[in-house]
């Protein structure tokens, strides 16, 4: 029973995933327009699950929206931050600072996440991943302290994305 199944949906959460992007998309619902966005949701993934041969088997779904909301409050505290600084700081004041990660995570998907994460919150861009994986270099537009922000990239996203990546 898992085999067919798992031959269907390579990828479970991709495909609720695309048919519902595909839905929230559209101007108005229909259920075309949402059997058309399952079709999509199961044939994407299955064109290109050859590309994914190393994917994770365990991903805690819970944990996933909590990081998402986590990160979706994080961004909108950082806009304020980063207009607050762009508005009041004097550029001789702002400590702008490269900031190279150890990373924990292994899984691409997870490392990919991570990096994402950093970009996606204002003031802060990943910039490399070094060639073997290990560690991701961040550049900071405000840090007086460095180590903080190395250490708070650590504990506030890499430890989630540890626990969503099993």
């Amino acid at each position: 029973m898992m085999k067919p199944f798992r031959k269907l949906f390579p990828h479970p959460a991709l495909t609720i995933l695309m048919a519902g992007v595909w839905m929230l998309l559209q101007p108005e619902f229909s259920a075309g327009m949402a059997v058309f966005g399952v079709i999509l949701g199961i044939v994407i993934p299955i064109g290109t699950a050859r590309w994914w041969p190393d994917r994770p088997e365990h991903i805690a779904v819970g944990k996933m929206l909590a990081y998402c909301l986590l990160v979706l409050w994080d961004i909108v505290v950082a806009n304020v931050q980063v207009a607050w600084i762009v508005l009041t700081k004097p550029n001789d004041r702002m400590r702008p600072a490269w900031v190279v990660v150890p990373l924990d995570l292994r899984t691409p998907e997870a490392i990919s996440i991570l990096a994402g994460t950093i970009t996606l919150t204002p003031g802060t861009v990943s910039a490399d991943l070094s060639d073997n994986g290990r560690s991701l270099l961040v550049h900071a537009l405000d840090a007086p302290d460095p180590d903080a922000v190395r250490d708070d990239i650590k504990h506030r996203y890499e430890r989630r994305l540890k626990e969503i990546f099993r």
